[in-house]
């Protein structure tokens, strides 16, 4: 199934929604490896949220997520990918990672971002080319290089 979407721009009004599915999405796995806390999840999202490159993912109107697009020097950092849960499992993150990934390659720099060890978003990654580069006990570091094709 296909949804119509389109990026967006976060601004200060996104920042309360937008922890609101953060928090819906991460917390449970975050809290299996003993990492929810209500105030550092504010702290974390906020500093993401300042960074240049955050854009807002909109179904319609209604705002389904959003995901950091950070394109430096030598690689492109994905980061604060989040979906609103009733769009998981539909084909969007799918379509959203596509656009990306096509960006990224345009541009010509590999992507590099962190998952949550035992998170499902892994073999997510793994299916579109992303390829595990490290782990510590909490996140493992994923990069995909330049036209890497998706498994």
């Amino acid at each position: 199934m296909t949804t119509t979407w389109r990026f967006g721009s976060a601004t200060e009004a996104h920042f309360e929604p937008l922890l609101a599915i953060r928090i819906e999405v991460m917390r449970e796995h975050l809290e299996r490896v003993f990492r929810y806390h209500p105030e550092r999840a504010r702290r974390i999202f906020r500093e993401h949220f300042a960074e240049p490159g955050l854009r807002l993912i909109l179904v319609g109107d209604d705002i389904a997520g959003c995901v950091g697009f950070r394109v430096g020097e030598a690689e492109i950092k994905i980061d604060s990918f989040y979906l609103a849960r009733r769009h998981h499992n539909r084909g969007l993150g799918t379509e959203i990672l596509k656009v990306l990934i096509a960006e990224a390659d345009a541009i010509g720099l590999p992507c590099e971002l962190d998952v949550l060890i035992g998170s499902p978003a892994d073999r997510f990654y793994e299916r579109h080319g992303f390829v595990k580069q490290s782990q510590d006990d909490i996140e493992a570091n994923f990069r995909r290089t330049v036209g890497s094709s998706d498994h």
